[in-house]
C-alpha cells in the first residue's frame, strides 16, 4: 500500500510564505507525475500545479508568478513553494501522484494516490 504524507500548512499572514512537501512511501518502483490540488469551502477541486517525472510543469493561471512546484525523485517527494499568498488561496491542499507499485505475487501495477490535505489559511 503506497501512502502520501503532507506537511507545511499553516496559517500565514497575505504576503507571506508556505512550503508545503508531500512524501509518497511503500513498495514503489517509479512516480509519474505529482501535483497539487486544493479545495475551498463550497468550490470544488481545482488543480494547482503538477509536475512530471522529467521535471516539466504546469501552473495554474491564478498562482503563476507566485507558486513553484518541485520534486525530489529520490525522497520520492513533491514541494509547493507558495509566496505573495492572498486570503483567496485559503483552502485545503491535496497532495495528487501517479505512482507504480509492486502489488502480491511481484506484479506491478499504477494506481492513483491523494495525500490527506493540509489547511492553508491566509489572513488579510
Amino acid at each position: 500500500q503506497v501512502q502520501l504524507v503532507e506537511s507545511g500548512g499553516g496559517l500565514v499572514q497575505a504576503g507571506g510564505s508556505l512550503r508545503l512537501s508531500c512524501a509518497a512511501s511503500g513498495s514503489i518502483f517509479s512516480i509519474n507525475a505529482m501535483g497539487w490540488y486544493r479545495q475551498a469551502p463550497g468550490k470544488q477541486r481545482e488543480l494547482v500545479a503538477f509536475i512530471t517525472s522529467s521535471g516539466s510543469t504546469n501552473v495554474a493561471d491564478s498562482v503563476k508568478g507566485r507558486f513553484t512546484i518541485s520534486r525530489d525523485n529520490a525522497k520520492n517527494t513533491v514541494y509547493l513553494q507558495m509566496n505573495s499568498l492572498k486570503p483567496e488561496d485559503t483552502a485545503v491542499y491535496y497532495c495528487n501522484a501517479d505512482v507504480g507499485e509492486v502489488v502480491a505475487d511481484s506484479r506491478a501495477t499504477w494506481n492513483d494516490y491523494w495525500g490527506q490535505g493540509t489547511q492553508v489559511t491566509v489572513s488579510s
